[in-house]
């Protein structure tokens, strides 16, 4: 399969570009996608990368690479390449759209209404509301946004006489695939959706135009990959269902015409090798010490949650289970402690800033009620800060995910990797991660406040040799299923679809 060329699309991409007072600046991307596909593409004699200009300054280099794309190397700093490079390098294809359609196409549809239907968001007895506002905002903005960037993927594939392997990720571009493969019909065209696939009943709050373009355009696809067989069964019963479409849900096919649509899933990972060496370093270590003389004295413990403020994370109930842990388990105030690392999310959406402030209020509440010898049972930080984070994860004795929904959750595997206290995995049955590590974990059922202080109470007292063993056996699940091994199984599936192996 690597013999084809590759062109990759996501909403962001490897770097980018800024000014400070001494003049342009290049900043990585973040995040274990971005490493994974940045490994991959910059091993390739032939990858580009197409995303969005996401800044000002982005705008101006795509401007001045007149609608081509630029060489970036990434490590050891990241930079333009003008020349010849002294190690590996990516093509970048930066996309610059109408910033009133990028809004109707990021603020109105992808977020939050695509978010909001598939983490079951939407109470429906008040939400949504379709108005002509939205239908416009899906034509002229969803729908044109993703006419742009299906272009731009056509072009590098028409630059690479018109064959290649196309790697598209997320929810924003649901329309893209069909649009390539019209225009490049020689395309292998995979598409990877990095959150929850629902049920077909979850899509009927669309309107019955839009969902069915957002499915046609999906179908467009050779393989549509998810994180769970749950996901990827929906999707094929949404072909069924909402399409009419024939399709074999034992071998999750569907017949598009003359063609076969296949729905795989390939759970994400972490990068181990990543996360070992971050918690080596010293900055991880002054946190560690830390964060052991603030909760860790004595035989006192420890229950983490590193999030964003998104609702579909459930950090409200999440804390109010809490509060029933301590108002049930009187013995544990001032022996056990929370600490919450959230980071705002999506500020700009009101349910989003709603649920931010009724976070605040919530934990002052339980701190008020619960606070012994001026020691707080809930410490909530607003900060986005990874080696914090890992240090956090070293050494907590439970870590609490109780999402309403999530594709996977990469908090519950990264733990996993780095924790050395024998920590609890505390983990929603609705998050994709369940499916692997579920048996490793105590599960929580997000709705069932008293179920998870429960839950808490179980993983707190559990004896030492079962900690260690459950996170062993989590550890080496993640261990040897990495985000390398996520990415060369899609790999593989397209190289036996494409009659390379």
């Amino acid at each position: 399969m690597l013999d084809l060329p590759l062109v990759l699309l996501s909403n962001r991409g490897p770097v980018s570009f800024d000014r400070d007072a001494s003049g342009r600046t290049v900043t990585r991307g973040a995040g274990g996608l971005v490493s994974a596909l940045s490994g991959l593409a910059e091993h390739l004699d032939d990858a580009v990368w197409v995303c969005g200009a996401a800044t000002t300054e982005d705008t101006v280099v795509a401007g001045e690479a007149l609608g081509g794309s630029i060489v970036v190397q990434t490590s050891p700093s990241p930079h333009v390449v003008e020349g010849d490079a002294d190690g590996p390098t990516i093509r970048v294809h930066l996309v610059v759209t109408d910033p009133a359609a990028y809004a109707d196409f990021y603020s109105v549809w992808s977020n939050p209404i695509l978010w909001f239907v598939q983490h079951g968001l939407y109470g429906r007895a008040l939400s949504p509301n379709i108005t002509q506002a939205e239908h416009d905002a899906f034509e002229h903005g969803y729908a044109a946004v993703n006419r742009a960037y299906a272009d731009a993927v056509a072009d590098e594939v028409r630059a690479r006489g018109g064959k290649a392997l196309v790697l598209l990720q997320d929810y924003h571009f649901y329309l893209v695939a069909e649009r390539v493969r019209e225009l490049c019909p020689d395309v292998v065209l995979t598409h990877f959706v990095h959150i929850p696939w629902p049920s077909p009943d979850e899509w009927r709050v669309l309107p019955a135009g839009i969902r069915e373009r957002l499915l046609r355009g999906l179908l467009g696809s050779d393989v549509v990959g998810f994180h769970t067989r749950r996901y990827a069964r929906h999707f094929v019963l949404c072909a069924q269902e909402l399409l009419g479409l024939d399709v074999d849900l034992d071998n999750l096919l569907v017949t598009v015409g003359d063609r076969t649509v296949r729905a795989r899933y390939y759970p994400i990972s972490v990068d181990p090798a990543a996360l070992d060496a971050i918690l080596g370093t010293e900055e991880v270590a002054a946190h560690v010490a830390m964060l052991r003389y603030a909760f860790l004295d004595g035989d006192r413990q420890l229950i983490l949650r590193v999030d964003r403020t998104d609702p579909s994370k459930n950090v409200v109930r999440g804390f109010l289970a809490f509060g029933t842990l301590l108002d049930q388990h009187p013995e544990l105030v001032g022996k056990v402690s929370f600490l919450a690392l959230l980071q705002p999310s999506r500020t700009d959406v009101p349910e989003y800033a709603d649920y931010i402030a009724l976070i605040g209020a919530v934990v002052a509440e339980i701190n008020a009620r619960h606070t012994k010898d001026g020691q707080q049972p809930i410490d909530l930080r607003m900060a986005e800060d990874f080696p914090l984070a890992v240090a956090a994860y070293s050494i907590c004795d439970v870590i609490m995910v109780n999402a309403i929904a999530d594709g996977m959750n990469l908090v519950t595997k990264e733990v996993a990797v780095v924790n050395r206290r024998g920590g609890v995995l505390a983990l929603s049955e609705n998050a994709g991660a369940h499916e692997e590590l579920g048996e490793y974990s105590v599960t929580l059922h997000p709705f069932d406040v008293q179920q998870m202080a429960d839950a808490l109470y179980e993983a707190l007292t559990m004896p030492v040799e079962e900690r260690h063993r459950r996170l062993a056996a989590a550890a080496d699940q993640v261990r040897t299923h990495d985000v390398g091994r996520w990415l060369s199984e899609q790999l593989d599936d397209l190289a036996r679809l494409a009659g390379y192996s």
